[in-house]
């Protein structure tokens, strides 16, 4: 049952709603579970289940302690395969076209204190090319929050290290101006006179971060970079790309930076994708209440 049932579902997916690799994995490990759970239940087709039996299905997903966010997920999936199956008369209705999803609050991103950063900044050696660039590239990450794609998709035209800023270019090709930071520009300049040129050997390009061969540097080689480091740090907390774009967003609303001023900076089109921080913000100080306080 499972691929006379799935495929076509996830073919028209991948090819008419153009979803990624990704979500198509998830979907499908979502989609084979409940069908899964179907042949648990001796329920042998979809056309003999009700929206109680996807609800049975949720409650055993609850059990199994998966997170809200996984839990959405997978009904957002299954709304789609019945939705999909009733539409090309696979059933003559779709039982959970009334199901309302559950309402998700909002998800706190992973954030370092200054501490932790100071610890991964000064974890590249500065006496070497690779070392240079590593240094120029995390320094630059968290002067700027720009996300790891723009970092590395970065030519050095967008650099203006006279001024004091990059032009990156954002989702949809949206441009923004962002500032750079004194320590920052140091190790980009320092990296313009002794790394890039050592690892070029003579070779051109018109990005500005390059790997040994002299070509572009990948977002899979940037995590790569970036995990040896966190691993040398001995911080325990997952450290991703994202984590220093939303530790930069963080630590400027700590010091009091206008909302629609890291709004521009990180290029969001929607405040509320910015208010976000709000939170973690919030979160902070009541951590330092409960810390520090003596009643807390």
């Amino acid at each position: 049952m499972k691929g006379e049932v799935l495929d076509p579902f996830l073919h028209y997916l991948a090819v008419e709603k153009g979803l990624s690799r990704n979500t198509l994995e998830a979907y499908s490990r979502d989609l084979n579970a409940y069908l899964d759970f179907l042949e648990g239940e001796e329920i042998p087709s979809l056309v003999e289940t009700t929206s109680l039996t996807v609800m049975a299905f949720i409650q055993r997903l609850k059990k199994r302690g998966l997170a809200m966010r996984s839990i959405t997920r997978a009904l957002v999936a299954l709304r789609g395969l019945y939705r999909f199956l009733a539409r090309e008369g696979y059933l003559e209705a779709n039982p959970l076209e009334d199901m309302e999803l559950p309402r998700l609050g909002p998800t706190l991103p992973h954030v370092l204190t200054i501490q932790d950063i100071e610890r991964l900044l000064a974890q590249p050696d500065a006496e070497t090319p690779r070392g240079i660039r590593d240094g120029a590239m995390l320094e630059l990450l968290y002067a700027t929050g720009m996300r790891v794609s723009e970092l590395v998709e970065l030519p050095t035209s967008g650099l203006n290290l006279e001024v004091g800023f990059v032009m990156v270019r954002g989702k949809g090709g949206k441009e923004r101006i962002v500032p750079v930071g004194e320590v920052a520009m140091d190790r980009v300049r320092t990296y313009l006179e002794q790394g890039r040129p050592a690892m070029l050997k003579g070779r051109e390009s018109s990005y500005l971060f390059v790997n040994n061969r002299g070509g572009r540097l990948s977002r899979q080689g940037f995590w790569k970079i970036l995990r040896q480091y966190a691993l040398k740090t001995g911080i325990t907390k997952r450290i991703t790309p994202h984590t220093l774009r939303h530790s930069f967003a963080t630590h400027l609303l700590e010091r009091g930076a206008d909302l629609r001023f890291i709004q521009a900076m990180l290029g969001h089109v929607d405040i509320s994708t910015t208010q976000v921080y709000t939170h973690v913000n919030q979160e902070y100080l009541r951590k330092l209440h409960r810390q520090y306080h003596p009643r807390g």
